[in-house]
């Protein structure tokens, strides 16, 4: 035996014990901070009455990570423990096995620590990425039928979407197993001598010969079952020479008879490992011949033979050999994505001259939007906030409502304590999280109502409005009755907030402030609340104010008076997180929007349930297929990056914003992919379709981000005869914004109250222009919305391909071009101190032709606080550039169109806030006015410029005066002009 000549050094006892406390304390504080998030999350789930679904995740994670981790520490720990029980008891001298003896003396005394210690350490990093798989699980476990089989095998597509991906998976966590089982045997077997690379005689011991070829026969027929596996995965890849997903010809004729042949080697070659290897085959010839020629057959079957049909049998002829396996791809891609019930009708659009029956269509005409919800939120919150701690976002919402009979749609936001507006002592602790707790009111304006230049409040007063003096833009009472206008839960709200006190007569919650109407001698200017509803997770205990210490990471929860045995913490307050908390199998919408459903504030949250693996359909990217000019300014939230070729609005859930309840709805009733969902929670996670409130189902609205998605594939799969789509002479393309063309950021859609053709009365929709690829001019109108049943329902409305109607870019230049127009857009900026924002461009269906329109906003650029001011309506019909017109009001707009196309010249207006001049003859010249006349004029100069004053300073409540004080003026210069004036004298 030769002595070995350097030993390993040992390590020092300091040195272990250094080790093994930093590594207790570790694991410790580990565990502790796992723990309170689990319990956290816990006490979460149960005051939200969802704790079916926390104990489903949590003990389906536990379950996989047990049961991988033990299957791989055990595969992996047993071949280890085999290939140390068939070491050989004695070992040829060599300088090698010198070598090893070293590291021999020091595994083998607790060899089976070691080889328990790496399968431990293999078990949990193999148990920690299985249990990040439990959607898959659950899906596999509660997988339900499609009723659609796939072209090719004639197999459910239920088994793709649930079944595949997790078998999948299996045969990635065998060939892991095997491969790792494979290396460490042989580490193994080289350490104690079975596996030999210098020295005479065989350089491998019969076990360690059998152990390794079996493992390596065990992992060829794994390739055998991933082949038979692939054959069905053909049918979700993706085919180079369509520009689709699915099979193609060479797949279907070349590639799927080489994976079923190289399955059938695969099978042939691991028996034969196996039986030569037990034979006692001395030498490793003809086990390494059979795997050199899996390997030759591999490339030359599976590699060379479909790259041949590919390129002499297809590519010459792509359009005969792949017609029938892009009308797959087409079929599937319509079904997926819920294309195929979309209706398409003919528009011919003929009418190029406005005539004067365009100003009678009440669906059309009088629901033309005005405001723009993105503009007019800064002047929401400039006339809405009162106090600095309210906001109202970057944009806001469509809705619509019933008042009086008449129901139109509302620029709606809910008025929010925005934590990004406190500032100074506001963002102290206390304040930030126990003082400005709630937002209060929602606020709703007419879309197609202005005051002089203004959105015409209706809804969410911080006060009632006594006279038109206190807001002449405003109603006296809310139309929109809120039972509880209190928000605790939004989109901008603080991340946390600790509410109610123990004193009931101590409100410290600031509530809303006190109008000078309100105001007592004395008395403080604002109102201070304190919560009561039944939301929120107890904090009074110091139990549960130290675990939220440790949660938060906040020591103030046990330091600070403001938390008492009464309080209560709301954390999670966003409703879009909130509703994926509940439902994490659920894909959201990116744009949630309030209503007042039975007097209470609800937020509405659209959910998708999507899937990756639907035959033949084609792959979308969701965060680029969502994202556009909104989503690119930050107005909307933009989906994560997945990969997606199924897509339903499953489920529609709502927030309540006083005491965050969250209810799911069951919204597609066929969805097989809800019905999985459903079932893996109980059945009873989401309520059925057929206990939607009614007042709710009048709110539900067509998902944006769904409708992106449609649209886009719509501007392709419209063509549904394989030919025409595969010469792509018909598709079409979203163009950009129309005011930036050149941003590369899609026009957004936009929701509209009103009728399109064939139609039977007015709905809210959502719409969408669409061009011709690589064109401007306009291809298609898309549409939709929700029908009388509340079924979706969404349309085409495709012009003819001779059409030469402008498109939503081609027309915005069309429109700003004229020089008289630009002249007025010129005013307007008044000497650079203001600049010109477009609203939305909205394309209108009517009287057999087509008519735009765009609202033109002004904002001021000398005041900070400025806000936009809608000033006119760029109104264009027929022929591009022919017949616009720039008016300031949209009925004035439609009236010089119709004096347009008489060939008429348009009657001249007012601007929308100075009044029109009064009438009367122009010749000859009037005198300078004199007496009440001048006293009058002098007046009414004054108003005007105290108006042009308060606009640009942004004072709403000075604005609303000088509006008031306007119309008196107004009033008197009409009564000097209209009394009795002595008759000019003549020299004689």
């Amino acid at each position: 035996m030769v002595t070995p000549r350097n030993p390993l050094p040992r390590v020092s006892r300091r040195g272990r014990a250094t080790f093994i406390v930093g590594t207790a304390g570790f694991l410790i504080f580990s565990l502790i901070s796992w723990a309170v998030r689990a319990y956290t999350d816990w006490l979460w789930f149960d005051e939200v009455r969802f704790t079916g679904v926390f104990g489903q995740v949590l003990s389906t994670r536990v379950a996989l990570f047990l049961a991988v981790g033990a299957a791989m520490a055990l595969v992996v720990g047993g071949n280890l423990y085999l290939a140390f029980r068939l070491r050989p008891l004695l070992r040829p001298h060599s300088e090698e096995q010198a070598t090893l003896e070293r590291y021999r003396m020091i595994m083998t005394p607790r060899v089976r620590q070691w080889i328990g210690g790496l399968a431990v350490a293999v078990g949990l990093f193999a148990g920690m990425s299985a249990q990040a798989h439990w959607p898959q699980w659950l899906l596999f476990r509660n997988r339900q039928p499609f009723g659609v089989k796939d072209p090719e095998f004639g197999v459910d597509v239920g088994f793709y979407v649930f079944a595949y991906p997790f078998w999948r998976y299996l045969l990635g966590l065998l060939f892991t197993a095997l491969v790792l089982s494979l290396l460490g045997a042989l580490a193994v077997h080289y350490l104690y001598g079975g596996v030999r690379l210098q020295g005479i005689g065989d350089r491998m011991t019969s076990a360690a010969r059998t152990h390794l070829a079996t493992l390596v026969a065990l992992f060829v027929l794994g390739k055998a079952a991933a082949y038979f596996l692939d054959r069905r995965g053909l049918l979700l890849g993706y085919n180079e020479g369509t520009n689709l997903f699915g099979a193609g010809y060479t797949d279907i004729n070349a590639l799927l008879p080489a994976k079923e042949i190289l399955a059938y080697i695969s099978i042939v070659v691991a028996i034969a490992i196996i039986v030569f290897s037990f034979a006692g085959a001395r030498n490793l010839v003809w086990p390494g011949m059979a795997l050199a020629l899996l390997g030759v057959s591999a490339v030359a079957i599976g590699g060379v033979y479909p790259a041949a049909v590919q390129f002499f049998t297809v590519k010459p002829s792509v359009q005969n050999k792949e017609a029938e396996f892009i009308g797959r791809s087409i079929e599937a891609t319509r079904a997926a994505y819920g294309l195929g019930a979309a209706t398409s009708t003919r528009y011919s659009a003929t009418n190029q001259v406005p005539r004067a029956t365009l100003g009678t269509d009440r669906a059309v005409v009088p629901n033309a939007r005005l405001l723009d919800p993105e503009l007019v939120s800064e002047t929401y919150t400039a006339l809405q906030q009162v106090r600095n701690v309210y906001d109202f976002g970057p944009k806001l919402d469509i809705d619509r409502y019933t008042i009086n009979g008449q129901t139109q749609d509302y620029v709606v936001g809910v008025r929010e304590v925005s934590d990004e507006q406190l500032t100074g002592a506001q963002r102290q602790w206390q304040n930030r999280h126990t003082v400005y707790t709630h937002g209060y009111g929602l606020v709703a304006a007419p879309a197609n109502r202005v005051c002089n230049g203004l959105p015409f409040f209706v809804s969410g007063f911080l006060s009632e409005q006594t006279t038109a003096a206190d807001n002449p833009c405003a109603e006296k009472t809310d139309q929109i009755k809120v039972a509880q206008p209190r928000v605790y839960y939004g989109e901008q709200l603080p991340p946390y907030a600790i509410v109610g006190q123990t004193d009931p007569d101590r409100k410290v919650e600031f509530d809303r402030p006190l109008s000078s109407r309100e105001q007592q001698p004395g008395q403080d200017d604002q109102v201070n609340y304190t919560y009561t509803g039944v939301g929120g997770i107890e904090v009074g205990s110091l139990s549960r104010r130290l675990l939220y210490s440790i949660a938060l990471g906040e020591g103030n929860f046990l330091l600070s008076n403001a938390v008492n045995d009464n309080s209560k913490l709301l954390y999670v307050r966003e409703p879009r997180e909130r509703v994926q908390k509940v439902a994490p199998f659920l894909t959201l919408d990116g744009d949630p929007y309030p209503a007042v459903i039975d007097g209470r504030i609800q937020w509405i949250v659209d959910g998708y349930t999507t899937a990756a693996t639907y035959p033949y359909a084609q792959v979308v990217d969701l965060e680029a297929a969502t994202r556009d000019e909104l989503t690119g300014r930050g107005s909307t939230l933009a989906l994560k990056r997945q990969n997606v070729n199924y897509i339903r609005n499953s489920v529609k859930a709502t927030v309540d914003a006083y005491d965050g309840t969250v209810t799911l709805y069951q919204f597609d009733e066929t969805d097989p992919v809800l019905k999985a969902w459903n079932a893996a929670f109980g059945g009873k996670l989401i309520k059925p379709r057929s206990e939607i409130p009614p007042a709710l189902m009048a709110h539900l609205r067509y998902p944006a981000d769904l409708f992106k998605v449609q649209r886009n594939l719509i501007s392709r799969f419209h063509v549904t005869d394989p030919i025409r789509f595969f010469r792509e002479s018909d598709m079409w393309q979203v163009p950009n914004a129309p005011d930036n063309p050149d941003s590369n950021l899609k026009q957004p859609p936009y929701y509209l109250l009103t009728q399109l053709p064939g139609q039977k009365g007015a709905r809210f929709q959502l719409t969408s222009a669409v061009s011709p690829t690589n064109r401007q001019n306009l291809a298609a109108l898309i549409s939709g919305s929700y029908d009388e049943a509340g079924k979706p329902v969404l349309e085409t409305f495709e012009l003819p391909s001779e059409s030469v109607v402008a498109g939503p870019i081609q027309i915005h230049q069309q429109m700003i071009s004229p020089p008289e127009i630009r002249r007025q857009l010129s005013q307007l900026t008044a000497d650079n101190k203001a600049v010109v924002e477009y609203g939305n461009l909205l394309a209108l269906p009517i009287d057999n032709g087509l008519l735009y329109v765009e609202p033109v906003y002004v904002k001021s650029t000398s005041n900070r606080q400025a806000y936009p001011l809608l000033q006119s309506v760029l109104l264009s019909y027929g022929d591009g550039g022919k017949y616009v017109t720039l008016a300031p009001t949209l009925e004035q707009g439609i009236q010089n169109l119709i004096a347009l196309g008489k060939g008429q010249a348009p009657p001249p207006s007012a601007g929308p806030d100075t009044p029109a001049p009064p009438s009367g003859p122009t010749t000859p010249a009037p005198s300078a006015p004199t007496g009440d006349v001048a006293t009058a004029v002098a007046e009414l100069d004054r108003a005007i410029a105290e108006v042009k004053a308060a606009q640009a300073s942004g004072d709403f409540v000075r604005y609303g005066r000088a509006l008031a004080a306007l119309d008196a003026a107004m009033a008197r210069y009409k009564a000097a002009q209209a009394a009795p004036r002595p008759a000019p004298t003549t020299g004689g």
